[in-house]
């Protein structure tokens, strides 16, 4: 893609993404040595889980906006030039709309579990819309990754295919 506005959010949503990976090598560990020395920690198997979802969902956009994701290039590879682009134009526009649609469920999710209290089962009884604020950030985010995408090609920019990106 294209050098972006969007690209220093992309690339925090990347850095944060990392964070929370090593944060699951470290409470891992934590819980090997928890369970071997006997501490009495309670929650860190769920906390390395909430660390996943939150590493997942903030990696989308970065991934995206460095081409990582799997795309239809298979298709696109195989259509003539003139094809490439309205093809390339539905399948952004389908998943700006997939994309919004979790975006907008994530956030209301993350409002709900605030609104009733809903709580984590384990020991820790996290809050658990503390969790969930990374899925709705990563979602919202990876919409507009999208959008900004489906603007760019819109306005002339290069349909890129695997032949372009050195796949």
């Amino acid at each position: 893609m294209p050098s972006s506005p969007l690209a220093p959010l992309y690339r925090l949503c990347g850095a944060l993404a990392a964070f929370f990976l090593a944060m699951i090598a470290v409470l891992i560990t934590l819980s090997i040595a928890n369970r071997l020395l006997g501490l009495g920690i309670g929650g860190l198997a769920n906390y390395a889980g909430y660390c996943m979802a939150a590493a997942s969902f903030l990696a989308l956009a970065y991934t995206f906006a460095h081409g990582g994701h799997i795309r239809v290039t298979l298709v696109l590879n195989h259509l003539p030039a003139r094809a490439r682009r309205p093809l390339e134009v539905f399948c952004l526009l389908a998943a700006v709309g997939l994309a919004g649609y979790l975006a907008w469920y994530a956030v209301r999710m993350v409002r709900v579990s605030e609104m009733i209290n809903d709580v984590s089962q384990g020991p820790d009884a996290t809050p658990l819309w503390i969790p969930q604020l990374s899925m709705a950030a990563g979602s919202i985010v990876l919409a507009l990754a999208i959008a900004e995408r489906l603007v760019l090609v819109l306005r002339g920019a290069p349909i890129e295919t695997d032949d372009e990106r050195g796949h």
